[in-house]
């Protein structure tokens, strides 16, 4: 549990991450028992900080993206880290309660009883994503916080004012050995995995996560890992065209395509290709009849993502794949200080282009066609495992093909990315998209170590009886003809 922190932090980081840590974990130790009022307690806070600065939260990320709708950034991680805190606190009391387990027999019939008794793990490190920079830490956090744990958070260097204003805000309502955050470039990162937490949950890319579990390996601390991948939308012929573009495009351009479970690539009927391009462009042009000065369109959160996705549309016009560039206003893109880039199809890449080799994670839609139905679910099952896979249809049997016949962490039926709102559903991936899941009772499990307790009557000798105690002898034989057999 003391493995030392790697070399990779100034010697004062270090050592407050490690002072923190142990403070956390005497604090938790001296607690005992974590009332259900302390808990709320706890909550509470979360949630009063979120709505009092929900404004400065906003201002904030708007900083950090260049531009970030306000709606958005309130709707998305102000909001939706308010309900899932809401929603734990509701029901945790009911969490909290013991479960009866059979015992088995003949014990239950001379009054031995078995239960699982939630107990709090101690301290839960949090390692966050860019993209929705409160989101990610808060709704981890309703899990973690209804389960009586604290926690250290490490958000994400990309998002620097977010940060700031996160530490601040946090500290201004939690005390260090609750709540902590420790802010700073990917050296510090690295330097938090490595920490002996009683769990970790961290959201981001699947190559970063290798290596996080590799450092939390090394004190052997479970993990939850909220990863991505390429999650794909099938159009099949019984769906209304126009109502499925209509809600994969307001997905897609959430963020602008900057979501772990956003639409990554679209499979439609190879007759009803052009009325799906026809249909997206009009769609995204409504939403952003222009784009460059439009406070409603979000920009790539940095440079080295702004040249990534790029980068993706650089490698279709090379291969001299069909492009549709949706650009309402006719803007010239080239002079871009915000680094926005316009919503694009990709029509039928192959499977080598940039673009459908990682998670797109950006306002880039591969469009891909198909003859007949169950070509989308070899496609699918011949690729990693996706954090989300979205079905659009009126037909039950292929919607009950495409559900017991593909994996995938969640599924949203004639809609895209729904299945996370939904507090009560588990939310997390398979596979190379994840491991582990929180939200709802999901997420108070996750962050609980579910104890099995054992109670026997103190005057009834069961060892003796079963014949468990030796001297061996007839009553052993007996037990072993009574199990021993089909």
């Amino acid at each position: 549990m003391n493995a030392p922190i790697k070399d990779f932090v100034d010697a004062d980081t270090r050592q407050n991450m490690l002072t923190t840590l142990q403070a956390q974990r005497d604090s938790y130790i001296a607690e005992g028992y974590v009332s259900a009022e302390t808990r709320i307690d706890r909550i509470d806070r979360a949630i009063d900080i979120l709505v009092t600065h929900a404004e400065a939260i906003s201002a904030a990320m708007n900083d950090d993206f260049s531009c970030r709708p306000r709606q958005t950034n309130l709707m998305t991680d102000v909001t939706g880290s308010i309900e899932c805190l809401k929603h734990s606190k509701k029901h945790l009391k009911n969490w909290m309660k013991s479960e009866k387990r059979p015992t088995m027999f003949p014990l239950n019939l001379l009054g031995a009883r078995s239960q699982i008794s939630y107990q709090p793990k101690g301290v839960v490190g949090v390692i966050a994503p860019w993209n929705f920079p409160f989101g990610m830490v808060f709704e981890p956090l309703a899990g973690v916080l209804a389960a009586g744990n604290r926690a250290m958070i490490k958000p994400s260097e990309f998002t620097p004012a977010t940060s700031s204003i996160m530490a601040e805000i946090i500290g201004s309502a939690f005390d260090p050995s609750e709540l902590a955050v420790f802010t700073g470039g990917p050296e510090v990162g690295q330097a938090f995995s490595t920490l002996p937490f009683d769990h970790l949950i961290f959201t981001g890319a699947t190559s970063v996560a290798r290596h996080i579990m590799s450092a939390a390996a090394d004190n052997l601390v479970p993990v939850t890992l909220e990863l991505g991948g390429k999650s794909p939308v099938i159009i099949t012929r019984s769906a209304d065209i126009g109502e499925a573009v209509q809600r994969i495009m307001v997905g897609k351009m959430l963020n602008a395509g900057q979501v772990c479970i956003a639409p990554d690539y679209l499979m439609v009927p190879e007759e009803a290709l052009e009325q799906v391009i026809e249909k997206a462009t009009k769609i995204v042009g409504d939403m952003y009849p222009k784009i460059l000065d439009n406070k409603d369109y979000t920009a790539m959160v940095n440079d080295r993502h702004y040249q990534r996705i790029s980068a993706n549309l650089a490698d279709a016009e090379k291969r001299a794949i069909r492009t549709v560039t949706i650009n309402p206003a006719d803007e010239d893109f080239t002079k871009n200080p915000s680094q926005k880039i316009a919503p694009t199809l990709i029509i039928n890449p192959d499977d080598e282009a940039m673009c459908m080799q990682d998670e797109i994670f950006g306002p880039i839609l591969p469009i891909k066609t198909y003859k007949n139905f169950e070509e989308t679910i070899s496609y699918i099952n011949n690729r990693p495992r996706p954090l989300a896979a979205y079905f659009f249809g009126k037909d039950k049997a292929e919607e009950e093909r495409f559900l017991t016949g593909t994996t995938s962490g969640g599924v949203s039926i004639n809609d895209v990315m729904f299945h996370m709102l939904q507090k009560d559903l588990p939310f997390g991936g398979i596979g190379p998209s994840g491991m582990g899941a929180y939200h709802g009772i999901e997420g108070f499990k996750t962050f609980s170590h579910a104890k099995g307790i054992y109670r026997q009557p103190n005057r009834i000798p069961f060892a003796k009886l079963a014949g468990f105690m030796p001297p061996y002898g007839d009553a052993s034989e007996k037990t072993i003809r009574q199990k021993v057999k089909k």
